[in-house]
Formats: C-alpha cells, structure tokens, sequence
C-alpha cells in the first residue's frame, strides 16, 4: 500500500468535526492531536536566526546566529546550509518538529522594519539562500516554513496593507523566491498578513496558483499567527492550518459550513491529508499505522563548542568591508594600545527585535572579543562615548538581585486583585513576555533590589501596556494607564513601548525596586523592566573618546541602530544614526586616522563620515558569536568574507523607494520589476555602496570572460571568467554575473539584472576561474498575456565583476528561439 493509500484509510477513520479540529491549533505553538489515526502533536517555533522553542523564558537559551541579512552577505549556500543543519540540531534539541524560517520577503525599502529578518533585495539571491536553508533544516528532519507568502515586506500597517502589485512583478521578483523554495522541498509556506491586490493572504487564490497545482506544492499552508479573520473565505481557499489556537475562525463554524455546503467537505479532506502527509515526514503519525518517513539520517545533536565554533565562522563569513584604506587588517605585533569606542562595543546588539528573537546562551561583545585576541599582546581602552538613544536595558544579574534570596536577577510574583501572592518566582531578568497567569491573575510584579555602582541620576523604565506602577523603596516614581495605540501581536506580546522616569541612586546603596502592570484583555502581559546608569554629558563623552583616540595606536569606533530603529512591528522613519554617533566617528578619526569604524545594524544607515574614516566594516546583528567574529576579521585571522545582499544609499533620499505606508490603505509597488539595484540603475543614481560590493584583504584583476556567443531560449548558459589573485595574501572573490539587453525591445527590462555568482580563492599572484550556470529562467519575463514565461531573441549582454556597480567584462551573446 503507497502512503497516499494509507493517507486515504486514515482519513476514512475522521468525523467531519475530529477532521476540522485538526486544522487550528491546540496552542499557540502546537498543533492538534488525534490518537485514533495515531497523530501526534506537531510542535512550531521561531528560528530565523535561533530556535527559540514554544515560549519565552530567558532560562531556555538558544544558540544565537548572525540576522538573516547577514547570511545572505555570505553569498555561501554550502555556508547556510550548515547553518541550517545547526538549526535543526537545535530544533531537535528542543523537541521543535517545525522551524518559522526563512524568510522570503525582499528588501524592497530601507525602512523596513524587519529589514534584517530577510535575506536581500535581490529575487535571485533571497531563492537561493532561502534554498540553502530549507535544503540544510530539512536535512535533518526538520520542517523548515517560507514565509511571508507574499509582499509581506513592510511593517505600516501590515494586519491590513493591500499590496498593489502587477502579475508580472509578482511573478518576476516577489514569488520567484517563495518558487524556489518549493523546488528545495519545503514542507511549509506561511500565509502573511496582509493582501494582495484586494485580497486577504490566508484567502488568496496564488494559495493555490501558483503555489499548489503550478510548482506542485504539497506541504501544508499555514496562517502567520492570527491572521485568519473569516471562515469560508479563508477555508475555500488553499490555506490548511489555522494558527494559533485553540481558539480561532474555522472550529465549529467551519464544521457548520460544510454541514450546510458552503464548503466542500473535499476541501476539508485536502487540508487534512496536507497535515497528516506534515507529520508523517516529521515522525509523530505514528503506530504501525504511520506511513513510512523519507529515508533521512539526522546527524547528531551539534556540541556547544561545535555550534560556537560555526556561529563565529559565519560572522566573519557575513562581514562587509565597505572601505578600507590601507588599516585593515590591524596588526597585533605592532599595537602598543588600541582604543575601542563606543556604547554597542560593550553591548553589541546581536539580534533585531519582535517574535523571531531569542535569549542567546551567551554573548560575546566586540569588546570582549577584541580583549581576547589581543590578551598578552596589546593594551586594549574602552571609552562608551555618548550613550544612544533609547529604553534603559532590562535589569540583568549584574544590577540586580531577587529582595527574597539575594540571589542575582528579580523576583517575579502575580498577584490576585486584592493584591495577594498567587504565584512567585526567581528569574534571572526584567524582561518578561510570558509570565505565568494563574487563575485569578489580576497583576505582574518585577521587584529587584538594585546594586548601582555609579551615583546620580538614573533612567528607569517599564514596558507594556494598561495600567503601570513604579516605586522604589516606597515611593511612587510612576502610576499611569497607558492604552496599546496597535493590536499588532509584535508590539503588544514582544515590544511593547517603554514609559521611562529618573531616580537618583547611590553607589554602594540597595534600594528596592518595584515595577507593577495589571492584566487587561487585549494588552498582553509582556512586563520588561530596566535601568541604565548617569552618563557623562554628550561633550566629556567626546572628549574622552577623543583622547583615547588620539594616545592609541589604532581606534575602533562602533555604532549602530536600536530596537526602537529595527524592529518587527514598526517601520523606521529615518536612516540616520544621530547626530551624537556621527559626531562621535568624526571626532575619533579626525584624532587617528588608524580608524576603523564597525556598523552595527540590520539594514542600511546613512554614513555621511564614510570618507573620513580609515577602513569600514558592516557587522549587521551578528549573534552571539560577534565579538569572537569580528576581533578575527579586525585582527587578520580570518578574512571579510561578505558581500552587500542591500544597495546602501548615501541618503536615504535616493533610494528608490522611501515609502512602506499605505495610502488609503493601499501600498503602491509602482517600481515593477526594478527592486532594488534595478531601480537605482533605472533613476541614474549612485548609491554610497552598490549591491554586491565588498572588499576583502586582498586585490584581484579580472583578466577574460569567455562562453558561448549563441544559446536557445530554454536552455541554461555556462560562461566562464578568469580572475588573477594580485594581492599579497590568499583570499576569496565572489564573482558576479548580471545580464542586460543592449537594445530597445518593447519590454519593460531592468538595465540589468543579476544572474549568477561563483565563489573563488586563490593564493597572491594565481590565476582562477570561476564558472557560473545562468539557468534559463535568467533570460525570461513573465508573459501576462499569454500567462506565462517568455524568452526574447536577439542579443544579450553578459556582464561579469565585483558588484552590481562594477563589471569590467562583457560578452554579447545572441539568443534564439527553441527551433
């Protein structure tokens, strides 16, 4: 019997209502059970860049990867794919069945807020690093998800944002990479919030084409988390699964519909068979009546020290090196003293805010990193300079203490309305997302006893959302009802905003802090807490950093973006770093000219003092792995391994597209097809930084392009280019190939278009040739009047080269119809 056949005796066995229950959620996290056909639950988590598992509990950690953004930078699918088989480790460690990544959505917009969950704004670059992640997750029994399915790439709004997009950009640019996720095997694709065109996502029809009866899809289509908002639109459809649950739009209302035939109980049928076929693969139909699995041999669970070792590997695999002149790599044998400047030196930011964060095993700050290299060798100086904006970190084990056992960290109670214990807890931090909420839970409490070590005047926050109490030691400090101004689940359950006071402390003191939110419907129960010391004023922190500079023998600045900046649920207004970071860079590099600058943010910030500074590296959010990563790059252990996957603007004035709210709630895609580089080419601007570009430590001439001078349409393209390593270390090129249309042929081509890469290495002064596949595809646009793919004769330019800004060879080639 096939397993089709045994699907088909399985369902036999299901009541219409045994049937429906299975397509909701029993959790927000887990899927229905149903032991008379031998299904188990299927357990989903969060895992763009680490596996959080089914709750947020900052006891749980999880290994911590560099941002999706960052991983694209490598331009290394064997890379990913290791990075996703780490991915499955820790899903399997964690009992998860089925990983919320990757993400698929393009970097339509700087402004984006969820900028550094995505790969890139290239359509052929998201395809195949998505790819290389499904193919490593699924390599070891894993289910991975695409997702958002689809223009699902902003955050203004997004619940309900209706994308206007034409049929041909859609197919050309937003779904190719979602396609090639399919042809990679992935077992899910997530429906997004918003609509396309006029309708729903978890109603649409590109549910089912193309997705399901063109690419053959036959995984399940899950819902983004409480987007379904009606029942028979939704259900006729080609969603599947309804998350979370176990409440929700389809239950017993959709068991209804059939009953009265407004759905078709196939439908029901089909979305079931999806699921059990779901948890086949992912072992939990089980008994003697499960279907056989796909033959797969999960390796072993990675160790700690192996899953550290590959995560700093990928940081310097993802690290771009925008500019450099002559000061990279530092030298280590000729630094007497190095100075290290800036705030997000000693707390890097290593992951980008909303639902796909995790609380990492450990993190290890560039200034860490940096003081490790350099142990026994140089003198490493630390000045913070001005302190960014934004909300005070939460209370950690360093401030704080439980004022029940002393123990390091806060004490975490729920109480009743008449103020009485219902339950308490030693944790380990003030942030807070999922306290427990017994019955009659009417308040959370964080309290703390505060161990400050600097005196003044101290900013103290709370977030979250109704009404809101600080006191310390006694006396109120805030007592206020701050209504949610969203319903977006980001904000209210993950980042809800911070109400922020001041309270002198002093140093060798331990006063009692007590933060209290009451429990409202629709305000969540997220409860973070923190406190952030006196810091010199804006000028003594320049100068301070000014001096360091000027007696080191290099510098290293480091600034970068908040999670008020980037961040799920809310777009950014601006590409600015502020006036006091970028006052910061210029003062340290007018006082060294040994001075590098390190970029910590997701996605692109303005660099008006990119000129001035002697070398330029782009970190992203690198996990927790960072500072060990980055010190190996800085110091010259490892070589920059990264390419822009992003066109970064000079201003954000010229970026092709600067707007991600709809008008009128609509949001216009009026660029088509020229997304990013395209849509820079198309205007004739030139951006501080092209998509593609990155330096390495060495230098390379590109010496001949050669291929075929014909080729059929339909068929793939294989050119070759020789490259000359002419520098005078070892390194890696990746090679670009992009395509262009010399002349005018009635159709709407982007200048032109990326095609294909290859990576090469080679030792100074050897020569090496990279080939590059240009599949067919490469050559196509889509033929909204005929309803398909469409390849013109007649000439076309293959360009090779460093970026989509540089491409010094060329070859024409002239294309013929299929005879």
């Amino acid at each position: 019997m096939g397993d089709e056949d045994e699907l088909d005796r399985l369902l036999g066995k299901l009541t219409l209502r045994a049937a429906v229950r299975l397509l909701t959620g029993a959790t927000t996290w887990r899927t229905a059970a149903e032991p008379s056909v031998g299904l188990g639950q299927l357990v989903m988590s969060d895992g763009p860049a680490g596996v959080r598992g089914e709750g947020w509990d900052e006891r749980d950690t999880s290994v911590l990867l560099p941002s999706p953004t960052a991983l694209a930078a490598t331009w290394d699918e064997p890379l990913v794919e290791e990075l996703g088989g780490l991915l499955a480790s820790e899903a399997r460690r964690k009992g998860v069945h089925v990983v919320l990544a990757p993400n698929l959505d393009l970097h339509r917009s700087p402004l984006a807020g969820r900028h550094f969950e995505c790969f890139s704004e290239d359509p052929l670059l998201t395809a195949r690093t998505g790819a290389a992640l499904v193919r490593g997750i699924q390599a070891h029994g894993v289910a991975a998800t695409a997702k958002h399915y689809v223009a699902n790439d902003a955050e203004t709004d997004r619940l309900t944002a209706d994308a206007l997009i034409g049929e041909r950009t859609l197919r050309e640019v937003h779904l190719a990479p979602f396609e090639a996720a399919v042809a990679a095997g992935v077992r899910l694709v997530m429906a997004g919030y918003n609509r396309v065109n006029g309708t729903t996502m978890t109603a649409h029809e590109l549910l089912t084409t193309p997705l399901k009866d063109e690419w053959g899809f036959d995984g399940v289509v899950v819902s983004d988390w409480g987007a379904v908002r009606g029942t028979l639109d939704t259900a006729r459809a080609g969603l599947d699964l309804q998350m979370p649950g176990p409440a929700g739009e389809w239950g017993e209302s959709l068991a209804r519909a059939v009953e009265a035939g407004e759905v078709e109980e196939r439908a029901v049928t089909g979305k079931v068979r999806r699921l059990l076929r779901l948890a086949a693969w992912c072992g939990v139909l089980g008994g003697p009546d499960r279907p056989d699995r796909p033959d797969r041999q999960p390796r072993p669970l990675l160790r700690s020290r192996q899953a550290r070792a590959l995560a700093r590997r990928a940081v310097a695999a993802g690290a771009v090196l925008l500019t450099n002149r002559g000061v990279l790599p530092l030298d280590p044998g000729r630094l007497g003293t190095l100075a290290v400047i800036g705030a997000p030196a000693a707390r890097t930011r290593t992951q980008g805010g909303g639902s796909a964060g995790v609380f990492p095993q450990d993190e290890v700050s560039l200034l860490d990193g940096v003081r490790a290299g350099l142990r026994g060798r140089a003198r490493v100086v630390h000045v913070p300079g001005p302190v960014p904006d934004g909300p005070p970190p939460p209370l950690d084990m360093t401030l704080g203490s439980d004022p029940r056992t002393a123990a390091p960290g806060v004490l975490l109670r729920v109480l009743d309305s008449a103020g009485d214990e219902l339950y308490a807890e030693h944790r380990r931090g003030g942030r807070q997302l999922e306290p427990p909420l017994p019955p009659g839970a009417h308040t959370v409490e964080i309290s703390a006893r505060l161990h400050p070590r600097t005196s003044g005047t101290w900013r103290i926050g709370i977030a979250g959302f109704g009404r809101l109490g600080l006191r310390l030691d006694g006396l109120p400090l805030l007592d206020g009802v701050f209504a949610p101004a969203t319903d977006d689940p980001a904000v209210v359950h993950v980042s809800p905003p911070t109400q922020v006071v001041t309270a002198r402390l002093t140093a060798g003191t331990t006063p009692l802090l007590v933060a209290r939110r009451e429990l409202a419907p629709g305000t969540g129960r997220a409860t973070v807490v923190g406190a952030e010391p006196p810091a010199p004023g804006a000028a003594a922190a320049l100068a301070a950093a000014t001096r360091a500079a000027r007696e080191a023998d290099a510098a290293v600045v480091v600034v970068g973006t908040g999670e008020q900046q980037e961040s799920e649920g809310r777009d950014r207004t601006h590409l600015a770093l502020g006036p006091e970071q970028d006052a910061l860079v210029r003062a340290v590099a007018r006082a060294n000219p040994r001075t590098v600058a390190v970029v910590n943010s997701g996605g692109p910030v303005e660099l008006p003092w990119r000129d001035e500074v002697g070398a330029l590296l782009l970190a992203w959010f690198p996990g927790q792995e960072g500072g060990g990563g980055l010190a190996d790059v800085l110091l010259g252990r490892t070589e920059p391994g990264g390419r822009l996957p992003t066109t970064w603007p000079a201003v954000l004035a010229d970026a092709p597209v600067t707007h991600t709210g709809p008008h009128s709630g609509g949001l216009r895609y009026d660029e088509g097809v020229h997304v990013g580089h395209r849509g820079w080419l198309r205007a004739g601007r030139t951006p501080a930084y092209w998509f593609g570009h990155g330096l390495g430590y060495t230098t390379w001439a590109y010496e001949d392009l050669y291929g075929p001078v014909r080729t059929v349409a339909g068929e793939d393209l294989t050119v070759r280019v020789r490259l000359r390593n002419t520098g005078t270390r070892a390194g890696r090129e990746v090679v670009q190939i992009y395509l262009a249309r010399p002349r005018p042929t009635g159709i709407d081509h982007p200048q032109r278009w990326l095609a294909g890469w290859a990576a090469v290495r080679a030792r100074p002064g050897e020569a090496a040739v990279a080939e590059v596949r240009v599949p067919a595809r490469a050559l196509c646009h889509w033929d909204t009047a005929e309803g398909g793919w469409r390849t013109e004769p007649g000439p076309c330019l293959v360009l090779a080269g460093r970026s989509a800004g540089d491409l010094p060879l060329s070859l024409e080639v002239a294309v013929a119809d299929r005879a």
